[in-house]
């Protein structure tokens, strides 16, 4: 009987895809890079076409790599970036790019959608109104509205690249409930669209995919993945789910009360709760279905904040580039605070709450600072961010204990951002085995929709590491430094928003 899970990863720099076995330990994994095209500030967008190729060579190598015999997969798992949106045809096949998460073209219409009715938007999505699905749906209806004429779905990555494998047509095509939050249109509590937002917005219920369960197996590959991967036809695809939702799902850990950090591309921070509180007062948590129907993760981010590490390195330490270890030994020689340096990590505009016009930039520098400084802020920057979302949730969940955080992600690997995690947020943290949990968490749900057991899986973080526990000293000094943060980053978007 065949017992392995292939699973596919759709991220905003690559495709990955990995082979389990039933116990979650990894066979094979490759990866293949993705571009990511920004022609001029604001606008960032990928191809959907070259998002499939990548998944198929990605799948090809993962198996090759693995050593499994083709006929031994029993199923398929997708994840991918989820507050982006793409149109499709009654084919199956894009007809838009995919634009990104970290496109803000659509930041009029997102500001409109909340002028008119923002506080029941959040109510019903589950979401304060930011760059995401519904905006940029506005967006290409009035601003290139041919376009808009010859989409017949719009749907997200994972789903696109599910539906190529399996050739989905017409209605077959899905949205899966891990996403409505970000749909600008979805009723969360319901997983329905919202014929009440859809109306307010004249958005088209026909070109809005049906809303299915990440569990459901939406169909077998077909042919041509056949040729393109070297896998047989006929292997049950799943439906899949957001990567945040299966990132968190892969952890084994969906305990309530828990903190999870996505140290990647976007710097999440998502929690654990069993009820449905949307953020209608400070528009920062959005609240995200887990796989698992009986929790919430309400969680906020910011857009594209790992990537400020890679800036800092590609564009300011010198040629050849500074390595990532040699910046981070740099840091930790700076003290807590970065020696009053201060660093804002939105160079897309703030998503939450909502601020398109910020932009990142650095505070206090003085001649004495070095490199290292610079770069340690940088990690500040987003602890101090983190710790306001943490206010936020304990405003929502009172009960919720949040005393711990579990991180994954490439940042995970770094012990002194883990640190300063710990010393902003004044909890301990603790890294996952495995930073890539989005695949397990993919491979996961697969397996669940095939009828495959994979409970024994409830390990993931890496116990022999241990914690690492807030410094008294530091969190002191943090204390009144993320304070200093949120006053000059309230002055700092009056300046980009020219007041």
């Amino acid at each position: 009987m065949a017992e392995y899970i292939l699973s596919i990863d759709i991220g905003t720099q690559g495709c990955k895809a990995a082979v389990f076995d039933r116990e979650m330990k990894r066979k094979g994994t490759y990866f293949v890079p993705l571009a990511l095209v920004s022609p001029q500030p604001g606008m960032v967008w990928q191809d959907p076409r070259g998002m499939y190729q990548a998944c198929l060579e990605a799948a090809r190598g993962a198996a090759e790599n693995s050593k499994v015999p083709p006929a031994e997969i029993a199923a398929i798992g997708i994840d991918g970036q989820m507050a982006g949106i793409m149109g499709t045809d009654e084919e199956g096949e894009a007809v838009t790019p995919y634009d990104s998460w970290l496109d803000t073209r659509c930041s009029t219409y997102a500001e409109d959608m909340r002028r008119r009715y923002g506080k029941r938007i959040t109510e019903i999505t589950g979401a304060p109104v930011s760059f995401t699905h519904g905006p940029k749906i506005l967006w290409l209806k009035h601003e290139q509205p041919q376009l808009y004429q010859k989409v017949y779905k719009f749907v997200v990555p994972s789903a696109y690249v599910a539906g190529r494998i399996t050739g989905l047509r017409g209605d077959e095509q899905y949205f899966d409930y891990t996403h409505i939050q970000y749909s600008g249109f979805g009723d969360n509590l319901k997983k329905t669209w919202s014929e009440e937002l859809l109306e307010v917005f004249q958005a088209d219920e026909g070109k809005m995919a049906r809303i299915i369960s990440p569990f459901d197996v939406v169909g077998r590959t077909g042919r041509e993945f056949a040729a393109a991967t070297g896998l047989p036809s006929g292997i049950p695809v799943a439906a899949g789910c957001g990567d945040t939702a299966a990132s968190v799902y892969g952890t084994g850990r969906m305990e309530k009360g828990m903190l999870l950090d996505c140290a990647g591309t976007a710097s999440v921070l998502c929690g654990a709760v069993d009820s449905y509180k949307p953020d209608t007062e400070y528009d920062t948590i959005t609240l995200m279905r887990s796989p698992d129907e009986d929790i919430w993760l309400p969680m906020a981010y910011i857009n594209g904040g790992g990537l400020g590490l890679r800036w800092l390195r590609d564009e300011l330490s010198g040629s050849p580039h500074a390595t990532y270890e040699e910046l981070e030994r740099e840091a930790g020689k700076a003290e807590a605070g970065s020696g009053g340096i201060f660093f804002i990590p939105h160079f897309s505009g703030r998503v939450l709450p909502c601020h398109p016009k910020l932009s990142g930039c650095f505070a206090g520098l003085r001649w004495n600072h070095t490199r290292g400084a610079m770069y340690r802020s940088i990690m500040e920057g987003i602890a101090y961010e983190y710790r306001h979302y943490m206010r936020v949730l304990h405003e929502l969940y009172p009960e919720g204990r949040f005393d711990r955080v579990y991180t994954m992600g490439g940042g995970a690997g770094s012990h002194l951002f883990n640190q300063i995690k710990a010393d902003v947020l004044g909890v301990k943290v603790m890294p996952c085995k495995e930073v890539d949990t989005a695949l397990e968490g993919s491979a996961m749900i697969a397996a669940r929709a095939v009828g495959i057991s994979t409970e024994q899986h409830k390990e993931t973080a890496d116990e022999e590491k241990g914690y690492i526990y807030p410094r008294e000293e530091n969190n002191k000094v943090y204390e009144k430094l993320a304070q200093d943060y949120l006053r000059l980053l309230e002055k700092i978007e009056e300046f980009c928003e020219g007041k």
